[in-house]
């Protein structure tokens, strides 16, 4: 069975992002590390979005690192677990940056969110919250 190699996270989880986006008709363009914060601008209806996409490859990983000096309020945040160990299809978590910014345990040198604090009703596959 084929598997996605670790190394590999931050960009898959940008892939599945972007076609999930094209899927509910938005227009997209990933900007393959060229915009800092940006990993994706997508388009619809006249309005522009964007977007952080944050990527673990298993739930073992737990959560994504942040640092809560970095969550940026006025674009939105998806967060993808992409089940690699499993090889299922990805979990995605949509927040604004006003809700990822608490979401943040921040400690010295490092911060992470956790999954567990975003694995609901509130987050889970929240697509249109981007609108």
């Amino acid at each position: 069975m084929a598997e996605i190699q670790s190394n590999s996270t931050g960009l898959s989880g940008e892939y599945f992002v972007a076609a999930e986006l094209l899927r509910r008709g938005y227009s997209v363009g990933i900007t393959m590390g060229n915009a800092k914060a940006i990993d994706i601008l997508a388009e619809k209806d006249g309005n522009q979005f964007i977007i952080q996409v944050k990527a673990i490859f298993k739930k073992k990983n737990v959560g994504w690192p942040m640092m809560t000096d970095k969550v940026i309020e006025n674009i939105f945040y998806v967060f993808v677990n992409l089940n690699g160990d499993k090889m299922t299809e990805p979990d995605f978590f949509i927040a604004t940056g006003k809700e990822a910014k608490p979401k943040v345990k921040q400690y010295t040198t490092r911060g992470i969110i956790d999954l567990s604090t975003l694995n609901n009703d509130d987050f889970k596959n929240r697509w249109d919250k981007i609108h």
